[in-house]
């Protein structure tokens, strides 16, 4: 139950932070020494490479969220918490972008960092970068808080 919540609340999170910043950053973006917070219309992927090439990441968002949902359903009950928190994770950011490329054609990023040379991103960029770090340190790792990795487990 509090995986389905990790991923409703990282949905809506994602949502309501692109619908305030489509409202209010368009016209009045934020320039802070740390962060800026501005509009922009992503119609590629990360590091906005892949520009224009809606179908595909529709497809490819698809089959790779159907897959992380089919496992997460039929192993949600055997697999370590980390291993559910990654995919929660996992899961909520790719379908607050896919809602997105679906709906609007593009992605809204509005986060900046005004310090270093980087990528605009928004909240479902975090939640999978969040996911995917947790889901490294679990592969990698083997154990945490003496649960067993998959790999583990099934040797």
């Amino acid at each position: 139950m509090i995986y389905t919540i990790i991923i409703i609340l990282g949905i809506l999170l994602d949502r309501i932070t692109k619908v305030y910043a489509k409202n209010i950053f368009i016209e009045n973006p934020v320039y802070t020494k740390l962060i800026n917070l501005i509009y922009l219309e992503n119609k590629g992927a990360a590091f906005g490479i892949l520009q224009n090439k809606r179908m595909f990441f529709i497809i490819l968002t698809l089959v790779v969220v159907t897959y992380l949902l089919y496992y997460f359903i039929k192993n949600v009950k055997t697999n370590p918490k980390l291993l559910n928190i990654a995919l929660s994770l996992i899961i909520s950011g790719a379908i607050g972008n896919f809602y997105d490329r679906l709906i609007h054609s593009y992605v809204v990023d509005f986060i900046e960092f005004s310090f270093i040379n980087f990528p605009i991103f928004n909240i479902a960029d975090i939640l999978v970068t969040m996911g995917s770090f947790l889901l490294i340190v679990f592969i990698i790792f083997g154990e945490m808080d003496g649960e067993k990795n998959v790999s583990s487990i099934r040797k």
